[in-house]
């Protein structure tokens, strides 16, 4: 039996295909452009036509998804015996996707209440994953909205990548600091404050900075009740290792996750990510 409230959200939750299908949770994607080739947002996309684009130097773009996906999303949900929405989105500091849902609102067929989770990437993951849990349990469009709004108050995300490019080239990051849109030539503790990419630390070496990565996903834990995840592009092994560590460091977290981000995520940080989001409940 569908719940009362459904919850949507967008492709750069990076959701997998198994939580999605356990949670009921209806995902939207972002469109991602390179060269002519257009594909829907996910980590498949960085195969085929789109990988081959960016071999031969075509710059990555993105775009939000179109109001009418959006509202197929809501209509589907109260077809299925949804009596509201709850809509949750990456963070209007970093996208138009909040534009774009609060737009298709206004012409859904059931009321909706969009959320900027002001994240992205599994921190927006599991504040979509902690309102499908409450509206599971049978909560009303209110206390589902509470939920996912508590929880993305308190999310903690921090990330290390391997190339400023992406992030000077989008206007992202002061075009003055040292290593933007020349290689890096610093190594960067960048986190999300208010929705938007900041440097949290400078460091002199990628180990240092992924130890760092380490140490503050262990202080932010602290004293509390979490959950976690680590998100990558590229090298897999590299974020099972640091997976590996934070089990040791915060073995009282309650849900683990590791997540590939797709190609969204990667326009804005190059290909090199790997980051850890530590989710108070």
């Amino acid at each position: 039996m569908a719940a009362a409230v459904a919850v949507v959200t967008d492709s750069t939750s990076c959701l997998s295909a198994d939580l999605v299908a356990d949670s009921g949770i209806r995902v939207v994607p972002l469109r991602v452009t390179a060269g002519g080739v257009v594909s829907d947002d996910g980590p498949a996309a960085l195969s085929g036509a789109l990988e081959a684009e960016l071999r031969r130097g075509a710059r990555l773009s993105t775009a939000s998804p179109a109001p009418a996906a959006v509202i197929a999303a809501y209509a589907a949900a109260a077809a299925a015996g949804a009596e509201a929405v709850v809509s949750v989105h990456l963070s209007a500091g970093l996208s138009g996707t909040v534009s774009s849902a609060t737009l298709a609102a206004a012409a859904a067929p059931v009321p909706v209440r969009v959320i900027d989770s002001r994240s992205l990437g599994m921190g927006l993951g599991i504040v979509a994953l902690a309102a499908a849990e409450a509206a599971g349990a049978g909560r009303d469009l209110q206390d589902v909205t509470a939920v996912a709004t508590g929880r993305a108050a308190r999310l903690r995300s921090f990330f290390v990548l391997d190339t400023l490019d992406q992030l000077s080239a989008g206007g992202r990051l002061d075009p003055g600091f040292p290593g933007a849109g020349s290689g890096l030539t610093v190594r960067l503790l960048l986190h999300l404050a208010e929705g938007k990419i900041a440097v949290l630390e400078k460091l002199r070496t990628t180990s240092a900075a992924v130890r760092r990565l380490d140490e503050v996903a262990a202080e932010s834990a602290a004293g509390q009740r979490v959950d976690l995840a680590v998100q990558y592009l590229g090298d897999r092994e590299r974020a099972v290792a640091l997976a590996g560590r934070l089990e040791r460091l915060i073995p009282h977290a309650r849900h683990r996750y590791l997540a590939e981000a797709g190609p969204v995520i990667m326009a804005h940080t190059g290909p090199g990510m790997l980051g850890v989001v530590i989710a108070p409940y």
